[in-house]
């Protein structure tokens, strides 16, 4: 049975332009077939809690002697990483919050980047499971990221999750992108208005696209 994992990070529940591109996705995706399964986890209605140990950025083996990390955060890890492990695709919503992601979803990612469990220390082909496997960045920003404006590597957020997920996990990540979407509750110019309608319509037929294509 395809499984998409959809992982949300928005803190806006009724008006967000993530949640609504990645509800897009899975929309298109269960629309494949009753086999096409979605687990969704809501990282902003139930979020994780922050790690309360360094020693759970590390197995067991690798830990520093006598570190004696929460059992019921190794648990959470655990059950954190077989959800992402039993995915056939990953889908987040990564709006971009002080030019980088929100808090909840990067403490999902400290709690799923764990050597030789899910990147590669020793033994690539059997510390890196998800290897291969698509990872879809639905990344939604309030201001202009256009090429060649100042404020074009102002992203910090798909930079990040690229490196974990793309060079760590070895997933191979690619990118659904809506910018200027607060043109409008800013007053910005009409040209700016239009662009992002534009480029808000293509994000939504990018997501089902990329959906059929995976899925």
């Amino acid at each position: 049975m395809p499984r998409l994992l959809q992982l949300d990070s928005s803190a806006d529940l009724t008006t967000s332009r993530s949640r609504a591109i990645t509800e897009t996705f899975a929309t298109a995706w269960r629309s494949l077939g009753d086999d096409h399964t979605v687990v969704h986890r809501d990282l902003h209605r139930e979020p994780l809690p922050h790690l309360t140990d360094a020693a759970l950025h590390f197995p067991p083996r690798l830990r520093p002697k006598g570190t004696s990390p929460s059992p019921r955060q190794e648990e959470l890890q655990r059950v954190l990483i077989a959800e992402l492990v039993a995915a056939d695709v990953l889908l987040i919503g990564v709006p971009l919050y002080n030019y980088s992601m929100p808090s909840t979803l990067k403490a999902w990612v400290d709690y799923i980047h764990l050597p030789t469990v899910t990147a590669p220390v020793d033994d690539p082909a059997s510390q890196q499971p998800l290897a291969g496997r698509p990872a879809v960045l639905v990344s939604t920003r309030g201001g202009i990221y256009d090429a060649g404006s100042p404020t074009e590597f102002d992203d910090h957020a798909l930079p990040a999750l690229t490196l974990i997920l793309g060079n760590a996990l070895g997933m191979t990540v690619e990118t659904i992108v809506a910018t200027r979407t607060l043109s409008e509750r800013f007053g910005a110019p009409t040209d700016e208005v239009a662009a992002q309608h534009q480029e808000l319509a293509a994000a939504h037929e990018t997501a089902v696209q990329a959906a059929r294509r995976l899925g």
